[in-house]
C-alpha cells in the first residue's frame, strides 16, 4: 500500500497520505488536484465513512483515482453494489482487457470483492448528479469488472494493482 504514493512522489507529485478516518473538511483544506484511494483490506459494503467521503469528493468535482479497494468504493459511492467473489483474484499474470483500446494488460491482483455490474450495456446512467459510468476494464478469465470510469465527472478506477511488476 505504500508503493503507489512513493511512485507518485518520485514523479514530482506532492503527496499527502491521510488516514481512512479523514474528514472531507480536511481534504478540502489541502486543496488537492486529485484524491486517490488505494488498495486495502475489507468488505466495501462496510466502509460507510470512506464511501461518504468519496461521495463528497465526487460532488465537489475533485478528480478521483482508485485502485483495488478504491475501485470497489467508487462503485459503491456511485450506487453500484459489490459482491464477494467465490475464490477471489490472487496473484500475478491475470489478463485484463482495456475496453477502450482493446489491449490486454498482464496484471497483479489481491482482492476478494468486485463491483456488481447490472448487466447489459457497458455504460449505465448513475444519477442526475454523477451522470453515467462505464466498465473500462474486464477480467478475461471470468468477466469480472476490473475498472470503471465516469463519463460526466473526473473519476476512474481499476481493480488490479498497476504499480505491481506482473
Amino acid at each position: 500500500k505504500g508503493t503507489t504514493p512513493v511512485l507518485m512522489a518520485e514523479r514530482g507529485l506532492r503527496v499527502h497520505v491521510l488516514p481512512a478516518t479523514t474528514s472531507f473538511e480536511r481534504v478540502r483544506e489541502l486543496a488537492p488536484d486529485g484524491v486517490f484511494f488505494s488498495n486495502g483490506p475489507g468488505d466495501p459494503a462496510t466502509a460507510d465513512h470512506e464511501i461518504e467521503l468519496l461521495r463528497n469528493v465526487l460532488d465537489a468535482r475533485i478528480p478521483f483515482f482508485g485502485i483495488c479497494f478504491g475501485n470497489q468504493l467508487l462503485g459503491r459511492a456511485l450506487g453500484l453494489d459489490t459482491y464477494k467473489l467465490p475464490f477471489g483474484h490472487r496473484g500475478m499474470n491475470q489478463p485484463v482487457l482495456d475496453r477502450a483500446t482493446g489491449k490486454v494488460a498482464v496484471t497483479s491482483h489481491n482482492h476478494g470483492f468486485a463491483i456488481d455490474w447490472p448487466g447489459g450495456d457497458t455504460t449505465q446512467p448513475v444519477d442526475a448528479v454523477h451522470g453515467s459510468v462505464r466498465v473500462s476494464d474486464v477480467a478475461l478469465n471470468d468477466d469480472v469488472v476490473e475498472g470503471i470510469a465516469c463519463s460526466d465527472i473526473p473519476a476512474f478506477s481499476v481493480q488490479y494493482h498497476p504499480e505491481a511488476a506482473a
